[in-house]
């Protein structure tokens, strides 16, 4: 059912004042015309626009206000084509009840004076003006925006040959696009929090109510369950496919090999069966060897499972595998990590974590290791180890807030070569601009979990647009 609704919905409203149109001959076919220009930008094969016309009277605006709820619109793109009454506006985005992006965009970077001021005819020349006056109703439809406490984004511009305004649009519609899938998503909730950790435990309420997530609460005793189902053939296929994902090392035995292929399997059904999009996990299992025999051997199926589009957080980090999510759904990545340690000498922070992997953003293929102990866990099996990217990167933590239930925390810095610890599991070194020591300092007084999520390039402001589209708080620490 929710595949009927993956298509971000943009509703596309121009506006403009009706009084305009007898007086200024092709003044509205022209402004129509750049209205249609607009749509053509912003649409996309996963995208569908509703454009609701030229809105230049208060019935039009009436009509385009139940439009938009009609339509199911989850952003409204406001393009002030020419100057409009507040007044014409304002309905519109009451009733829309969405996020508000307003474009403020000329057809071209300047008048031309010369030519203007050549013309013979005054009514022709305000016409021309009008054609280029976006910016006049922005402080007017502002002023009306802030006094009633309704948020709104700009973008201004030019209609054409203008980068930098176009990249803007397209990062409020990315951010509107993660808003979105968030709100449509299913997160299995497998196990229960390790115990302790304090930090991580969450208002579920919180989850759902801010994100629009669904959460699914899920038992270890279903996996188990699917695994003894799983058939040799099946086996034998994901075995294979741990082969061309992962650089399976020799010391890594058959029978763990099979033992991490008939859990992945079984976590390939569980989430097809409940129609997971992300999934965060933590159980010993101790006292039911079977339970012990299902969660010592997910990291290979967890790691497969957030490469290809569905991150998996584990001990039970429900608030940074919605922080994956984002990074994956940026298409940036969205690792699990923590720091590991700091090198005073090199000023770097080593950062890192076991279980799952994200194999889009490592820098060579994923090793698989065996350990004979997983540190702070029961049982041993088979785990993942990789670095992150040389290169730009970027941090994202959601974090607790008092005023909008959670907020995002951003921080850029850069992914280093150098000697990292072999110990089975994902680890990389970092540089920021503002020091090691400044940097762990800074990140820490916001009062994030220890765990966040690591995305490669450098999409801070990507990511306050995001938190701009869910009403959530945002903190950026370089």
């Amino acid at each position: 059912m929710k595949d009927s609704y993956k298509s971000l919905r943009i509703g596309l409203a121009g506006f403009g004042l009706d009084a305009y149109w007898h007086q200024f001959q092709g003044l509205e076919a022209r402004l129509l015309g750049y209205l249609s220009e607009v749509e053509g930008k912003i649409v996309s094969p996963a995208r569908t626009v509703v454009n609701l016309g030229l809105v230049d009277t208060p019935q039009r605006a009436l009509d385009a206000g139940h439009a938009c709820r009609t339509n199911d619109i989850d952003i409204l793109v406001v393009y002030l084509t020419t100057y409009a009454l507040s007044s014409t506006i304002l309905p519109v985005i009451q009733r829309a009840k969405v996020p508000v992006l307003l474009l403020n965009l000329q057809p071209a970077t300047a008048l031309d004076y010369e030519s203007f001021n050549r013309m013979d005819d005054r009514t022709a020349m305000t016409g021309e003006w009008l054609a280029y006056c976006s910016s006049c109703p922005v402080p007017e439809i502002a002023n009306v925006l802030k006094r009633l406490d309704i948020p709104f984004r700009q973008a201004t511009g030019t209609l054409h040959d203008d980068p930098e305004c176009w990249r803007e649009v397209e990062e409020w519609l990315r951010a509107a696009e993660v808003a979105h899938a968030l709100s449509h998503s299913r997160l299995g909730l497998l196990g229960h929090y390790y115990g302790g950790m304090l930090d991580i435990a969450t208002d579920l309420a919180q989850v759902s109510g801010r994100f629009g997530i669904h959460l699914e609460q899920l038992e270890v005793d279903e996996l188990t369950a699917l695994r003894r189902e799983v058939s040799d053939d099946r086996i034998a296929a994901k075995l294979r496919g741990f082969h061309s994902f992962f650089d399976v090392g020799a010391d890594c035995s058959g029978a763990e090999l099979q033992r991490a292929a008939r859990t992945a399997v079984a976590l390939d059904s569980l989430v097809e069966r409940h129609d997971l999009d992300m999934l965060a996990y933590y159980a010993k299992g101790s006292g039911v060897p079977e339970n012990e025999d299902t969660m010592s051997s997910v990291i290979l199926g967890t790691s497969m499972l957030t490469g290809t589009g569905v991150p998996v957080a584990g001990e039970y980090e429900i608030k940074n595998v919605i922080a994956m999510k984002i990074m994956d759904l940026l298409g940036v990545g969205g690792s699990f990590t923590e720091y590991y340690a700091m090198d005073f000498h090199a000023d770097l922070v080593l950062m890192g974590h076991d279980g799952p992997g994200h194999v889009n953003i490592a820098q060579d293929r994923i090793k698989v290791r065996p350990l004979k102990v997983y540190h702070g866990k029961v049982g041993s099996g088979l785990s993942v180890e990789m670095s992150v990217k040389h290169g730009p990167i970027t941090l994202l933590s959601v974090v607790e807030d008092r005023l909008h239930g959670f907020m995002l925390l951003a921080a850029e810095g850069e992914s280093v070569d150098g000697a990292i610890l072999e110990i089975g599991n994902t680890n990389s070194r970092y540089r920021f601009p503002l020091g090691a020591r400044r940097f762990v300092e800074q990140w820490n007084s916001f009062g994030p979990a220890h765990h966040c999520a690591i995305g490669v390039g450098h999409i801070a402001a990507q990511l306050e647009k995001v938190a701009s589209i869910i009403n959530l708080g945002f903190a950026r620490v370089c």
